[in-house]
C-alpha cells in the first residue's frame, strides 16, 4: 500500500498558485492620497496615481515565495498621458471643426475621420500598452515582455471589425479569440512562451448558450455565464518552458462569481464608492485563488530574453479609451 501511495504521489502532476496578500485598508490609503494630489493638480497627478497603485498591487501578489515587481514610474506614464491628450485633441479638433463649419459634406468627412481614428487607435493602444505593460512588469528580476508587431495586429483587427459588421455580429467570437491568440502568443516571461488555443466555433456557442439562459432566466444565469467565460479564456492558456508544457486551470464557480459581483456591487454602492480598494481586493483574490498552473514551471531557470520599452502612449490611450489588458 505505501509503494502504491508514494507511486501515486510522484507521478502527481505540480501545481503552482498565484497568492494576492494585499489589503482594502492599505490600498484604500493610496487611494485617498491619490484622489487629493489628482484633484490639487487638475488630473495631472493621475500617470503617478496610477503608477503607485500598479507597484502596490504588484507588490502583493506572490508565487513561490517572491513577489511580483512593476518597474513603471510616474515620468513615463505623464509623458504618455501627455501624448495621449494631444492624440484626442487632434481627433475631437477634427470633428468639433466640421461640425461648426455646418457644411454637410465636411461634417460627414469629419464624422468618418473621427470614428476611423478611433478605429485605428484601439489595436495601436493596446500593441503599445502590452509593449509598456509587459516590458515593466519582472519576477525574480526577469521581465516579461511582449513581441507583437502594431502593423499585423492593425490589419488583424480592422479586418476582424470589418468581418463583424458584414456577419452582423456573428463573427464577433472568431475576432475576439484571434486577438486573443495574437496577443497572449506573443507574451514572453524569459525562455517561456505563452499560448491561446481557445477557438472562434466554441467560443460562439458558448456566448450563444450564455446571453440565451441570461435572458431566459432574467439574469439569474449571468453569474454562471461569467464564470464559464473566465473559465474557457484561463483554461485555454498555456505555457512552455524548454518542450513542457504547463496548463492553467480554472477553479472558479457560479456560485463564488454570485458572491464575488454581488458582494462587490453592495460594497461600493452602500459606501458611494469610497470601499473601491475593498472590492479590487476581494476581486483579486478571487482570480488569483481560482487559477492554477500545472506542469513542471522550473522558475529556477528562468532567462532574461526581453529587452526594456518605455513608451507609456499605448498604456494612457489605452486608459482613455477604457481598454483592459487581453
Amino acid at each position: 500500500y505505501s509503494q502504491l501511495n508514494f507511486s501515486t504521489l510522484e507521478t502527481q502532476t505540480p501545481i503552482k498558485q498565484i497568492n494576492f496578500s494585499g489589503t482594502g485598508s492599505s490600498l484604500f490609503g493610496i487611494y485617498i492620497v491619490n484622489a487629493i494630489l489628482t484633484v490639487i493638480t487638475l488630473g495631472l497627478y493621475y500617470p503617478w496615481a496610477k503608477a503607485k497603485t500598479l507597484k502596490y498591487l504588484y507588490e502583493e501578489t506572490e508565487l513561490e515565495g517572491s513577489r511580483f515587481t512593476f518597474h513603471g514610474t510616474g515620468k513615463e506614464m505623464f509623458i504618455g498621458f501627455i501624448k495621449a491628450i494631444v492624440i484626442f485633441g487632434i481627433l475631437y479638433g477634427i470633428l468639433i471643426w466640421g461640425v461648426a463649419s455646418q457644411d454637410s459634406t465636411k461634417m460627414i468627412a469629419t464624422v468618418i475621420v473621427f470614428y476611423a481614428g478611433l478605429l485605428v487607435l484601439v489595436p495601436i493602444a493596446i500593441h503599445g500598452s502590452m509593449r509598456y505593460r509587459m516590458s515593466r512588469s519582472s519576477y525574480r528580476g526577469i521581465h516579461f515582455g511582449y513581441r507583437g508587431e502594431m502593423v499585423e495586429l492593425l490589419k488583424m483587427f480592422i479586418s476582424g471589425f470589418l468581418l463583424t459588421i458584414v456577419t452582423v455580429g456573428i463573427y464577433a467570437a472568431w475576432f475576439s479569440v484571434n486577438i486573443r491568440k495574437y496577443i497572449i502568443g506573443n507574451i514572453r516571461f524569459g525562455n517561456i512562451e505563452f499560448s491561446y488555443h481557445g477557438k472562434g466555433s466554441e467560443y460562439f456557442f458558448l456566448l450563444l448558450k450564455g446571453y440565451f439562459l441570461s435572458i431566459l432566466t432574467l439574469g439569474v444565469y449571468f453569474f454562471w455565464f461569467a464564470k464559464d467565460l473566465f473559465n474557457y479564456y484561463i483554461d485555454n492558456i498555456q505555457l512552455e518552458q524548454d518542450g513542457r508544457i504547463i496548463e492553467l486551470r480554472s477553479t472558479a464557480t457560479g456560485s463564488g462569481y454570485f458572491r464575488l459581483i454581488v458582494g462587490n456591487l453592495l460594497i461600493i454602492l452602500f459606501t458611494l464608492g469610497l470601499a473601491t480598494p475593498w472590492a479590487i481586493v476581494r476581486a483579486l483574490r478571487f482570480v488569483f485563488s481560482n487559477v492554477l498552473i500545472e506542469g513542471e514551471l522550473d522558475l529556477d531557470a528562468i532567462n532574461q530574453t526581453e529587452s526594456a520599452y518605455n513608451d507609456a502612449t499605448g498604456e494612457d490611450v489605452a486608459d482613455m479609451m477604457d481598454i483592459g489588458l487581453i
